[in-house]
């Protein structure tokens, strides 16, 4: 498929998928005229580059990352290490770190909402 069907099926933009080729996180063949000419399987795979980097990888990371998962689950690939696997555990803990300094931030508003009302 050319690079704008997979833009629109993934939801990005042309510009990030070429940023992922640069990278080295996506792959693209070229056609006779040198146009780039991607898999199907592209669309899961950009899907999986932008969940990663939502969860807060870089790219680097994500390049790393990527050969130890299958992009049609996400789930491990064969190739996954020990390694990789305690990194990304360090990656989670991070996660969960920011989503409970979250949950403390949204639980002041709340109490700073429920005062302001209360004294409207």
């Amino acid at each position: 498929m050319k690079i704008g069907e997979l833009a629109r099926r993934a939801g990005v933009s042309e510009r990030s998928l070429r940023y992922y080729e640069q990278q080295g996180l996506l792959v693209a063949g070229r056609t006779p005229g040198g146009h780039r000419d991607y898999p199907e399987s592209a669309v899961d795979r950009v899907i999986r580059i932008q969940e990663l980097f939502a969860a807060g990888l870089h790219s680097r990371k994500i390049a790393r990352v990527l050969p130890c998962m299958r992009d049609s689950d996400g789930g491990p690939a064969a190739i996954a290490t020990p390694a990789l696997v305690d990194e990304l555990t360090l990656e989670r803990d991070r996660i969960d770190r920011m989503i409970a300094d979250l949950v403390r931030s949204r639980e002041v508003l709340n109490d700073v909402i429920a005062t302001a009302a209360g004294n409207a």
